[in-house]
């Protein structure tokens, strides 16, 4: 833990590993970029200026092997799951990067950075390939903790490596896969190369924040701290590393299929629901997906939409000032599950002023809601989703409207002990199929299965 000075007075740098384009995107694929945009909206709300790029990885074995099983071209396949990818971002509230730069567009800057790295004894050629030669550096494992003689790269052995722990920087051409040229010959890039020559192409030398998931941790970012910092860039100051969502104890895959990929997701769920379930753990902590904890995130949306809808019946909601615990708990390493509480303790007493009938005092609790889920991406009553509620479905906002105003009708009258309107409002949801249960955190509904 270390206290947060950008490198440039009143400006915040941050390069996000993106995706890599060879499929459609999955909730796991997402949650950092999510991470991520919290993070980002933080900073501009505390006061910086904030040049994000998000890189898209466009060439790499697994796109070709895709493309060729689909027999179809490896670009455009790519750039068929990039939009896909981009508009799974778009439609969770992604703010649009600074930037959003390609791999296959930035050739000539991984050139420049393997000549460097060639001319300082820290890169070699082998027929056609080049390769970073890890014993050349002595801070080789400090990001991981990997002891050098353990390391593994994961690579197809050749015959040009010095060093089995070497790793490859680019890879000569191979009949009918995509290649440009270099003073070594034509080829096409390796993916540590991608990222530290793009990072640094419009970040500078030295930038802010390294972000991307827990399983790039090694080798991607050992790679690209080792190249970037041979070839004389002070690189990352801060590295950050979202966790996994799991299924099953194992990191959600492309191999599980399409039930929880994004397009799917948004048919049973609204799109600042699913937010709110990937962004409320802490980014450090495993998302163990189940759809009962998915259900629960979404009623924990609907809970405060509710209740700002219910306070701007009562006059206009505008955004207020944002309390204090809400700020520590961002400013202490994005903790989000303890601002989220701020968000419905902040709730909670608005809706018993409004019980109260203390108008007021409820508009100015409903203002600082605004003012903390503006800052998460949730802000029920914002442009981004106040219309239908933010819903993909009309149905299905429709329905939660409808149960949302039955629970808190149900909620007032207990608090009045008027229990007839209680049980009739209760009688009323029963009618309609729905399943309430009484939670600490407030009452859950579901739709009978039948």
């Amino acid at each position: 833990m270390r206290e947060f000075h950008p490198v440039r007075s009143g400006t915040a740098s941050i390069y996000v590993c993106g995706a890599t384009v060879q499929g459609v995107p999955h909730i796991g694929h997402v949650r950092g970029v999510l991470n991520y945009d919290v993070l980002r909206r933080w900073l501009v709300h505390s006061g910086l200026d904030v040049l994000l790029v998000r890189n898209v990885t466009d060439i790499d074995d697994k796109i070709l092997t895709k493309a060729a099983e689909a027999g179809r071209p490896w670009w455009e396949w790519g750039a068929t799951h990039e939009r896909a990818f981009e508009t799974a971002y778009e439609q969770l509230g992604c703010l649009p990067p600074s930037v959003n730069p390609r791999a296959t567009g930035h050739v000539t800057q991984m050139i420049e950075l393997m000549e460097r790295l060639i001319e300082s004894g820290h890169g070699y050629v082998a027929d056609g390939d080049v390769y970073f030669s890890v014993k050349s550096f002595d801070e080789y494992g400090k990001l991981s903790g990997q002891v050098l003689e353990d390391v593994q790269q994961g690579e197809t052995p050749t015959r040009g490596k010095r060093d089995p722990r070497d790793f490859t920087m680019w890879k000569s051409a191979k009949p009918g896969e995509p290649s440009w040229p270099t003073p070594w010959g034509n080829g096409r890039p390796g993916w540590h190369l991608e990222c530290s020559a793009m990072a640094t192409s419009y970040l500078g030398a030295e930038f802010d924040i390294h972000g991307g998931g827990i399983d790039l941790v090694f080798p991607h970012h050992e790679n690209e701290r080792a190249q970037s910092n041979a070839a004389g860039d002070a690189f990352a100051r801060f590295w950050l590393h979202n966790a996994w969502v799991t299924m099953s104890g194992e990191k959600m895959s492309k191999s599980l299929g399409n039930t929880v990929s994004i397009p799917s997701m948004l048919e049973r769920y609204r799109a600042p629901e699913l937010r709110y379930y990937l962004v409320q753990p802490h980014y450090r902590s495993t998302i163990e997906y189940s759809e009962g904890a998915l259900s629960e995130a979404a009623q924990g949306y609907r809970r405060i939409e509710t209740f700002l809808r219910r306070a701007a019946q009562s006059g206009e909601v505008t955004l207020g000032t944002i309390p204090e615990a809400f700020a520590n708990a961002l400013n202490d390493d994005l903790a989000t599950p303890q601002a989220f509480a701020v968000v419905h303790n902040t709730v909670r007493d608005g809706n018993a002023a409004l019980d109260a009938g203390d108008t007021s005092k409820a508009l100015e609790f409903a203002a600082a809601v605004r003012a903390m889920t503006e800052v998460l991406g949730l802000d029920p009553l914002s442009a981004r989703w106040s219309e239908a509620g933010g819903s993909d479905s009309p149905t299905k906002d429709a329905l939660s409207r409808i149960v949302e105003g039955l629970l808190a009708e149900r909620q007032q009258a207990r608090a009045e002990k008027d229990f007839a309107r209680a049980d009739a409002a209760r009688d009323r949801l029963q009618q309609a199929g729905i399943v309430v249960e009484d939670t600490p955190n407030g009452p859950q509904w579901t739709v009978k299965s039948d």
